[in-house]
């Protein structure tokens, strides 16, 4: 359980990413409190939100109600005393893809491979981030795409590498994405290093690599 005096600090941090529009603030936000349940990101930097909102939130990401009874949590839990890491641990990986259209970007995502919209940001948006179970990938908006969509063809530049656990769920993903009229660069195939994959190109041409064990 952290201490009081980090909680505070990480309170008075969120209000100064709220108050410096830092759009990623936006739907942690909406997912903690209520009173922001229903209202977009640029709604939710617009409004007012104050210290007790921001330690409010704090509260709840802990499994408090209150900021009060965080307090009360944490005067009755016996202190731990952890051991400084020895090192950083990264833990996850969220790859950028570049798009010349947000909205059919996240319509693509959402409607052919079943991730969920995180949150978009900008009027109209130039950001966007989306998700499927451990996977997140943020878009990009840029008017003309870096590389030619032949040119990432013929070489197989990859734009992410995405992972499942078994042989059946590689086959069973597969086999999703076929049934939903997605465009493959490559259909599943088992490879020589053990592994076995397909890759799914999207609207803009982006190589997305899906990758499971062959047995």
């Amino acid at each position: 359980m952290p201490n009081l005096e980090n909680l505070k600090k990480q309170a008075k941090l969120i209000l100064r990413w709220h108050r410096e529009r830092h759009y990623p603030v936006a739907p942690q936000i909406r997912e903690h409190l209520p009173r922001f349940l229903n209202m977009p990101d640029s709604e939710i930097l617009a409004a007012t939100f104050t210290l007790s909102d921001a330690q409010e939130m704090v509260a709840r990401q802990q499994g408090f109600d209150s900021w009060q009874a965080l307090k009360t949590g944490l005067s009755t839990t016996p202190l731990k005393v952890n051991s400084s890491p020895s090192k950083p641990t990264i833990l996850g990986a969220e790859p950028q893809l570049f798009v010349t259209d947000i909205k059919r970007s996240c319509e693509f995502f959402r409607e052919k491979l079943d991730f969920s919209l995180v949150f978009t940001y900008g009027n109209p948006p130039f950001y966007a981030q989306v998700a499927r179970d451990a996977a997140r990938l943020n878009l990009r908006y840029v008017e003309r795409l870096l590389i030619e969509s032949a040119v990432s063809d013929r070489e197989e530049l990859l734009s992410a590498s995405m992972t499942v656990a078994t042989a059946a769920e590689i086959k069973l993903l597969f086999l999703e994405f076929k049934s939903a009229g997605v465009a493959f660069h490559q259909t599943l195939k088992k490879q020589p290093w053990g592994a076995r994959n397909f890759i799914v190109k999207d609207p803009d041409g982006n190589l997305l690599l899906f990758a499971g064990p062959a047995n």
